[in-house]
């Protein structure tokens, strides 16, 4: 492989920085409950979800539609990148507490 084809690869991919730049969202999970519970995001651009485990057991940030999920210790951050989405509602939960009421984001 050429330099100039890893080093593109490299800064595409493969950088701690990949994420970086992307619009970010904070989603604070404490015991089930979302803070905000509704994330309002524009229609077609990825974006940056920071979660932080408030709560004081396991969460499970995870929605269907978006084919994502993110399992975390209690005092955990991390994050998920979500791919640009079309105009409309994508609920997501915390599987560990399935009896509350789900969060959701709204892409416009």
């Amino acid at each position: 492989m050429s330099r100039v084809l890893f080093a593109l690869l490299l800064a595409t991919f493969g950088s701690p920085g990949y994420a970086a730049g992307l619009p970010t969202y904070e989603l604070v999970i404490r015991d089930g409950h979302f803070t905000p519970p509704l994330l309002e995001v524009p229609a077609g651009q990825r974006f940056k979800i920071v979660l932080h485990n408030q709560g004081q057991g396991p969460a499970e940030f995870e929605s269907t539609p978006l084919r994502v999920e993110k399992v975390m210790s209690p005092g955990v951050t991390s994050f998920v990148v979500i791919h640009p989405l079309r105009p409309g509602h994508y609920p997501f939960f915390d599987e560990f507490h399935l009896e509350l009421p789900e969060g959701g984001i709204v892409a416009k």
